[in-house]
């Protein structure tokens, strides 16, 4: 990996992740903590993801006339950083509810870029990718522990300065990440609109909607379904880490997966296996070894899912459409989906319980395997 700038873009990856490990854990807690009802967190957690329906989109464009992705994340990175500030003394609905969907449009514009521009860096070695993103999973893994620990003793104030800090983490750590080419290819460019026709397109930002769908509730109330079922914050984080631990390992033996096994086998199972597991969080979540089972799913549910999925967008995108067709998925998945997800989530959690909700997340990933056999691919013989 000598012509890749493997730590550079590695670091950007921990402090970007690191932060998702104090936001989806904590943050819904110290919502609770300003006395906001399931709704209202549902919704105020939902603007992390309305933003990426159309501003990841907005960046895209820009970035895919510019050729300048990574100016664009520096910017959007110390936007972020400066609009966060407002959090400290936010503490009514509305005025969160303005300052986090100003977060939310900066902070989306990053990922879909650097994960273009890591693999255009990578070329024809996407197969290491794992290898660089799985500092992202460290990250979160130290944070979620060591801010689960801290919260057992510390107030949940505590929250917004870690998160404050880990962006300071961001904004340096995108000052470092260099250009990438892009490449261009021989064969007569394809419009956009053309690929987004293919039905194996189709099926595959339908299936990635409704899996981000269905980790809603997983990504709204877990801790607090955890805490109310009567663990401690600390073993809380525990249980996030020990799910992105076994993520970390999926990312290492990717590789070595996707050599014999076509990532749209990979993507069909994880989906299964996700309907499974919302079901045991939802119903068992006071047997503590079946609640270590489900958390030991997220290795395929996020790390395996995650990768096969990856790997698929980047298959259909190519060239000019590469940054915009990164950023199409996530608005598609995380934004649209992952926006559903939370306010689904907010409405069911205080009338219908958490068995119930999550039971509706598992609806959600059986629907997602359902389309996804239906036109996805999985047993059509593609290109590894």
């Amino acid at each position: 990996m000598a012509a890749i700038p493997y730590w550079r873009l590695s670091g950007f990856y921990f402090f970007y992740f690191a932060f998702v490990g104090a936001m989806a854990p904590f943050w819904g807690l110290y919502l609770r903590s300003l006395e906001f009802n399931a709704f209202q967190i549902g919704v105020l957690m939902s603007l992390l993801q309305v933003m990426r329906i159309f501003a990841p989109n907005i960046w895209g464009h820009i970035a895919d006339h510019t050729g300048r992705r990574v100016a664009i994340v520096q910017l959007a990175a110390l936007v972020c950083l400066v609009a966060f500030i407002g959090v400290f003394w936010a503490t009514s609905f509305w005025a969160l509810f303005a300052v986090m969907s100003l977060i939310s449009f900066f902070w989306s514009a990053s990922l879909p870029l650097v994960e273009a521009t890591t693999l255009s860096h990578l070329g024809k070695s996407t197969d290491r990718y794992g290898r660089i993103r799985l500092w992202g999973s460290v990250g979160f893994i130290l944070v979620v522990i060591g801010l689960g620990a801290a919260l057992d003793h510390a107030s949940i104030k505590l929250v917004p300065w870690v998160v404050l800090g880990l962006l300071v983490g961001i904004v340096l750590t995108s000052r470092f990440i260099p250009e990438a080419e892009i490449a261009r290819h021989d064969h007569v460019h394809i419009p956009m609109r053309d690929v987004l026709r293919r039905p194996e397109v189709v099926a595959l930002f339908g299936a990635a909607l409704l899996m981000a769908a269905a980790h809603g509730p997983y990504y709204t109330f877990f801790t607090i379904h955890l805490v109310e079922s009567g663990y401690s914050k600390s073993f809380a984080g525990w249980l996030w880490a020990l799910g992105v631990i076994c993520e970390i390992g999926i990312f290492l033996v990717m590789p070595r997966v996707f050599r014999s096994i076509r990532p749209e086998t990979v993507l069909l199972a994880t989906l299964i296996t996700a309907a499974v597991r919302f079901v045991l969080i939802g119903w068992y979540a006071d047997n503590l070894p079946v609640l270590l089972l489900a958390q030991l799913m997220h290795a395929l549910t996020f790390g395996a899912y995650h990768a096969a999925a990856l790997s698929l967008v980047h298959r259909h995108f190519t060239g000019k459409n590469q940054a915009r067709g990164q950023a199409f998925y996530n608005s598609v998945a995380f934004g649209v989906g992952g926006t559903v997800g939370s306010l689904y989530s907010g409405a069911a959690w205080d009338g219908l319980g958490a068995g119930v909700t999550f039971s509706l997340a598992s609806g959600c990933a059986v629907l997602a395997a359902l389309v996804f056999a239906w036109r996805g691919g999985h047993k059509l013989p593609q290109p590894l």
